[in-house]
């Protein structure tokens, strides 16, 4: 691990944020899911729902994303990006991660937010569980914790499913042989 500095996290305690979790399950163990989602190609997963954008491409990802420390910037698909860091990693049940920087709308109405992934076992499966926490800017949490929010738990909820999918259709593809 080449990123020893210690990590500034954007959220603490005192702050008044605006938390959005959406779950679903998966036919995968918790480390299966994590191993495959963790890592995920994020043009894959996050596609336009309106009115947000994709992902498009990511760039300059200092290491792999398996602990603490490596950052890079996601590009959307309306050509703004922003600054994402993994802050946290714990092989096989959480993940988390801040973004920071927007160059889109995300810049008027937050200072950044936090996501964090969990993978839990349930049954012969995961529950997955992906929360975001909108630290917003002052004088816009009605506008987050409002209007904002169901849109976002919309968009959430189909990059979530789209994961799952993915992440499942692989791991059955690599185990089977089949590489369609």
């Amino acid at each position: 691990m080449e990123n020893a500095r210690p990590i500034t996290l954007l959220i603490t305690s005192a702050d008044r944020t605006v938390p959005i979790t959406v779950q679903q399950r998966s036919r995968l163990a918790p480390a299966d899911s994590m191993a495959l989602i963790g890592p995920i190609d994020l043009s894959r997963v996050f596609h336009p729902l309106a009115p947000f954008p994709g992902v498009a491409s990511v760039a300059n990802q200092t290491e792999a994303w398996d602990h603490p420390g490596p950052s890079r910037n996601p590009q959307f698909t309306d050509g703004s990006q922003a600054d994402e860091q993994l802050i946290e990693y714990t092989a096989g049940s959480s993940f988390a991660y801040q973004l920071t920087g927007f160059t889109n709308i995300l810049s008027k109405l937050a200072f950044g937010i936090r996501g964090e992934w969990t993978f839990t076992p349930d049954g012969e499966g995961t529950l997955i569980r992906w929360s975001y926490e909108f630290k917003p800017l002052p004088g816009r949490r009605w506008i987050v914790a409002g209007p904002f929010k169901p849109l976002w738990r919309r968009y959430m909820m189909a990059a979530l499913a789209r994961c799952v999918e993915a992440s499942e259709s692989d791991f059955y593809s690599s185990t089977t042989g089949d590489q369609s």
